[in-house]
């Protein structure tokens, strides 16, 4: 049986509508599985919307053009459900548990994944959240996978992560304790030193929340997936969608608007960085895999599987390369936001990244919010760099280190693609393919999709950065001209003496 023909009324249930992954899920699932059964989108009211209003909003998005060219009809299988993660019981209605009574499939890829998120937040949705799914899901009697979507920086003291479950570093029921009953600074302060391994709240919970689906998978189809650095689409349902400022597309877009030019960190680590389509159609055979497998013959004997969601040994560029890739894209094809020259580097001399952030970013910034402040308008330029300090230094642990994380489980479920529907579902094909040219598709549709400019730059941009690249030039020269001549002086008078 084919992956389609499989998933022909099968009825899914989807949490994170609303996030990356979740989004591009829903996408995939409408536009090559046209015969699936009702899709329920798990979403929470907010800012006055309730969850079929919100899930209205989220189909008006340019991601969906092509399935509804492709499968008009299909949208009309989407069902929002209200629902709130972060709530006891999930804030699920009688009526809706009742609608979602004969789902077969679920993809819990719910989270917060603020690597800044205070304690409470991430503990309250990564973890306590999972284990009000997982107890939801029990009174589901037709379910025949629930797959977990968690994260490879889930053991980040590990430098070589394999496809299994390791030892835990705090009891999950502790730490929802803690936080059910503990203000945030007092959770601020015990946790961390609780797993000193753990460099943010976000790795942390997502651990603890891989202990618990351990404890359900005798109970349930559980399955662990876990994606690396989550980027913009590869192919699907075209190169370069994007909506956040995750991964590296932040970074190199600080760059590409001239707002950041050093960054402290390791610049030969080789990230893992995956497109978010390649996700999507692993998580999809994922889903396959094991609900065909439990169809059969149940298995909950406790053995949980892991897939690792990633590139692995076949990663190629360098954090050096990127960011030099994305500076030459953009100065061939400049963001109308540019402030300055798109140029800088990663250095691993904390002396010399603070001397060129102080020198090239803060002053400027603080001479420029001047100018700002006397034309009438509100300063904006240290606010950037406030906040673009305190990221380097929440993304300090993952640009100074490289990971291992093995796949082989992974690159086995590509075996279960027939060959009719290789187009459709493989995944594992980016990671053969050309990474200079993804990258550079990635920030050029940064331009369009984040900053809603023109994909193609106006000449204003262009002649701006050729002036830009002018005065950087020109003050750089004038400021080592004087560095020269007064070092000069200085030896000259040693020397007389």
């Amino acid at each position: 049986m084919s992956i389609a023909q499989f998933y022909a009324g099968q009825e899914i249930l989807i949490t994170g509508g609303s996030g990356f992954i979740g989004k591009v899920l829903i996408e995939k699932i409408l536009r090559s599985l046209p015969d699936v059964g009702k899709v329920y989108i798990l979403l929470r009211s907010k800012k006055g919307k309730n969850a079929s209003q919100r899930l209205e909003e989220i189909l008006q998005i340019p991601l969906f053009r092509r399935a509804r060219e492709e499968q008009p009809e299909a949208f009309k299988k989407l069902i929002a459900i209200d629902g709130d993660c972060q709530e006891l019981g999930l804030g699920i209605s009688s009526l809706d548990m009742v609608k979602i009574r004969n789902v077969n499939i679920i993809f819990h890829v719910a989270a917060t994944v603020r690597f800044d998120d205070d304690m409470r937040t991430s503990i309250i949705l990564n973890t306590r959240g999972t284990h009000e799914f997982l107890k939801l899901a029990l009174d589901l009697p037709k379910l025949k996978a629930f797959v977990h979507v968690s994260t490879t920086y889930s053991h980040p003291d590990l430098r070589e992560v394999d496809e299994r479950i390791y030892a835990p570093y705090i009891d999950w029921r502790t730490a929802i304790k803690i936080a059910e009953t503990y203000d945030q600074e007092t959770l601020n302060m015990l946790l961390p030193k609780s797993s000193p391994e753990h460099p943010n709240s976000y790795t942390l919970s997502k651990n603890m929340a891989e202990h618990i689906v351990k404890e359900y998978s005798h109970k349930l189809p559980v399955v662990i997936f876990r994606p690396s650095i989550v980027a913009s689409s590869f192919r699907e349902p075209f190169p370069g969608w994007i909506e956040n400022f995750n991964a590296p597309v932040g970074m190199v877009m600080a760059y590409g608007t001239g707002l950041m030019h050093s960054n402290h960190g390791d610049p030969d680590v080789k990230p893992d960085i995956i497109p978010v389509d390649m996700v999507t159609k692993a998580l999809l055979v994922t889903g396959y895999k094991h609900a065909k497998q439990n169809e059969k013959v149940p298995k909950l004997s406790g053995e949980l599987e892991f897939y690792n969601c990633c590139a692995s040994t076949q990663r190629s560029l360098t954090m050096s390369d990127i960011i030099d890739l994305g500076i030459e894209t953009v100065f061939d094809n400049p963001y109308e936001k540019c402030i300055w020259l798109p140029a800088g580097s990663m250095t691993r001399c904390a002396f010399w990244h603070y001397l060129r952030f102080f020198g090239l970013q803060v002053i400027p910034a603080i001479l420029l919010d001047g100018l700002i402040r006397l034309s009438g308008h509100t300063p904006v330029l240290m606010r950037l760099q406030r906040r673009i300090e305190s990221t380097t230094k929440v993304l300090k642990a993952f640009t100074n280190t490289e990971w291992q994380f093995n796949n082989d489980k992974l690159k086995s479920l590509e075996n279960l693609i027939g060959d009719d529907e290789r187009s459709v579902f493989t995944f594992m094909d980016y990671c053969s393919g050309d990474m200079q040219k993804y990258m550079r598709d990635i920030v050029k549709d940064a331009k369009e999709f984040l900053l809603k400019e023109n994909p193609i730059s106006s000449s204003a941009a262009r002649v701006r950065v050729k002036i830009f690249w002018f005065l950087h030039h020109t003050i750089q020269y004038i400021g080592l001209y004087y560095i020269v001549k007064n070092l000069l002086r200085f030896l000259y008078k040693i020397i007389a003496k």
